[in-house]
C-alpha cells in the first residue's frame, strides 16, 4: 500500500456496491481510527455512468471496464461485487491479484469454482484474497473458522445458508400457503430473484458451504462431490407432517470429516427438531453451526443478505488489510491445500422422513412398505392419512439406514402401480 492511505477501487455498484459507497464516505472518521489509516474510494467500475443510483459518486475516477480498474495504479486495493463465477468477475479479480493488489469479494461463486487457483494466484503475488462477505452477510463465520478457530479440529459444520428458501420455508409455516404461492410473493418482495434456480435449486447454499468447508478441513473448494437438492418439491403436507413428527424442515447445508478421513458435503431440505437452534430461525435469517475440539459447538445467526450485512462485512475486511492483517485464503497456505477425498452420499446413514401419495386401494401401502424391507430399511413409526380423490397420502419415519439401500428402495415404490406421484424423501438430522 502506497503512503498512508488506502486507496479502494469497486467493481459493481448494485445494490451491495452501493452499500460499501455509502459506509466508506459516511463513516471515514471512524474507519480511519479503527484501521490506523484513512481507507479512501478514489475509483468505481460499472457500465452506465449517467444511471442514478441513489448515492453521491462525485470525485470518482470511473472505469467502464472492472479489468482496467482493477490494474489501475490508482488503487491499492480492489472490490469486487459483481457477482458471478465467470466472465468480468473471474478476469477482473484475477487482473488484480496478478498486480499484486490485494481483493476483497462478496463472490461465492467465484470462490467456490476457483478458490484454490485464486488462493495460488494471491500467494504467488504477495497479495490477499478476503471474502468475509460471501457467506452468511453480517455474522462473521469465515473471520471465526480462519482465525479463531484456528487451533480447533472441526468435526462438523452446518447451517441455514440462503435467505431466499429460509424466507419460503417460514411462510410456509406460518401461513399454510404452498411453495408456488410464496416463491410469487419472495419475488415481489425482492428476496428472490426472476429465475431463483440459484437460490431454490440449492445452488447458493452450495457455493457458500463449499467456502466454509474449504477453511474448516484446509481442503480446495469442491462443489463437484456435494449433493445438491432444492426446496421446490416440499409442500405445506411436509411441513405438517414434519411438525406433528416434532420436527421443522429447514434448507441445510452440512459438512462431515468422518474417522477414514473422507469428507461429506451435502445440502438439502432436512427435518431437524423443532427445539433446536436451527428450527428457531425465522425469514431470511442465516446460521452456521460448527462442531470443534476442543471449544465444542459455537451457533452464529445474522441477516443473510442486503445492503447493509455484505457492505459490513466487506468493509471489515477493508479494514483487516488498512492494519496490514495477512492470512492465508484458506487458513493454510495454497499449496497445503488438499484435494477433497469425498464420501459417496451412498455411505450416509441415518433417519429418514418419507411420503407417498398412493391409490386408494387394497394393499397399496402394504406394497411399499415390502420394497423398504426388501433394502433393509426398516420403519420406525407410520402415519396413513385421510384419503381424498381416490388417493392415500401417506408418512413414514425410518430407522436409521443407509442411504444406498433406500434409493434403491425407493427406485422399487417408483415402479409401482399403486404409486400416484413420486415420493418425498427428507433427511433427519438431530442437531
Amino acid at each position: 500500500m502506497r503512503g498512508n492511505g488506502v486507496r479502494v477501487g469497486l467493481a459493481g455498484l448494485g445494490t451491495v456496491g452501493g452499500g460499501v459507497v455509502r459506509l466508506l464516505r459516511e463513516r471515514a472518521e471512524a474507519l480511519t481510527a479503527r484501521g490506523g489509516r484513512p481507507i479512501a474510494l478514489t475509483a468505481v467500475a460499472a457500465r452506465d455512468k449517467t444511471k442514478d443510483r441513489g448515492f453521491d459518486l462525485s470525485g470518482l475516477i470511473w472505469h467502464e471496464d472492472p479489468v482496467a480498474l482493477a490494474r489501475s495504479p490508482e488503487i491499492d486495493v480492489f472490490v469486487e461485487v459483481m457477482g458471478g463465477s465467470e466472465g468480468p468477475a473471474k478476469d477482473s479479480v484475477e487482473a488484480a491479484l496478478k498486480a499484486g493488489k490485494s481483493v476483497v469479494t462478496a463472490n461465492k461463486a467465484l470462490l467456490a469454482v476457483h478458490g484454490g487457483a485464486l488462493a495460488r494466484l494471491a500467494e504467488a503475488n504477495g497479495a490477499q484474497l478476503r471474502y468475509e462477505a460471501a457467506v452468511a452477510g453480517g455474522a462473521p463465520a469465515i473471520k471465526l473458522l480462519r482465525e479463531g478457530l484456528a487451533a480447533n479440529e472441526v468435526s462438523r459444520l452446518y447451517g441455514v445458508l440462503n435467505g431466499t428458501c429460509a424466507y419460503i420455508i417460514s411462510e410456509m409455516e406460518s401461513s399454510g400457503r404452498d411453495y408456488p404461492e410464496i416463491l410469487a410473493e419472495a419475488q415481489a418482495l425482492g428476496y428472490a430473484e426472476a429465475d431463483p434456480t440459484a437460490d431454490v435449486g440449492g445452488y447458493d447454499a452450495a457455493n457458500k458451504l463449499a467456502i466454509l468447508a474449504a477453511i474448516a478441513f484446509g481442503a480446495e473448494p469442491d462443489l463437484k462431490s456435494m449433493e445438491i437438492e432444492g426446496v421446490d418439491r416440499l409442500s405445506v403436507a411436509d411441513i405438517d407432517l414434519a411438525k406433528d413428527l416434532g420436527y421443522r424442515i429447514r434448507l441445510l447445508g452440512l459438512a462431515a470429516r468422518h474417522p477414514d478421513g473422507r469428507l461429506e458435503q451435502r445440502v438439502s431440505p432436512c427435518l431437524v427438531p423443532a427445539k433446536s437452534d436451527i428450527a428457531r430461525l425465522k425469514g431470511v435469517t442465516n446460521a452456521v453451526g460448527i462442531e470443534s475440539e476442543p471449544v465444542g459447538r459455537i451457533f452464529l445467526t445474522g441477516p443473510g443478505a442486503g445492503a447493509g450485512p455484505t457492505a459490513s462485512a466487506a468493509v471489515a475486511d477493508l479494514l483487516d488489510l488498512a492494519r496490514g492483517d495477512e492470512r492465508p485464503v484458506f487458513g493454510v497456505a495454497a499449496s497445503a491445500l488438499a484435494p477433497i477425498k469425498a464420501r459417496p452420499i451412498e455411505d450416509h446413514t441415518g433417519r429418514f422422513y418419507l411420503r407417498f401419495l398412493l391409490q386408494d386401494r387394497p394393499g397399496a401401502l402394504a406394497s411399499v412398505t415390502a420394497a423398504l424391507g426388501a433394502e433393509n430399511v426398516s420403519i420406525e413409526s407410520m402415519r396413513q392419512l385421510r384419503p381424498t380423490d381416490q388417493t392415500a397420502p401417506a408418512a413414514i419415519v425410518t430407522h436409521e439406514a443407509r442411504e444406498g439401500d433406500l434409493r434403491r428402495a425407493l427406485a422399487r415404490i417408483g415402479a409401482l402401480p399403486a404409486l400416484a406421484r413420486p415420493p418425498v424423501a427428507l433427511r433427519i438430522e438431530e442437531i
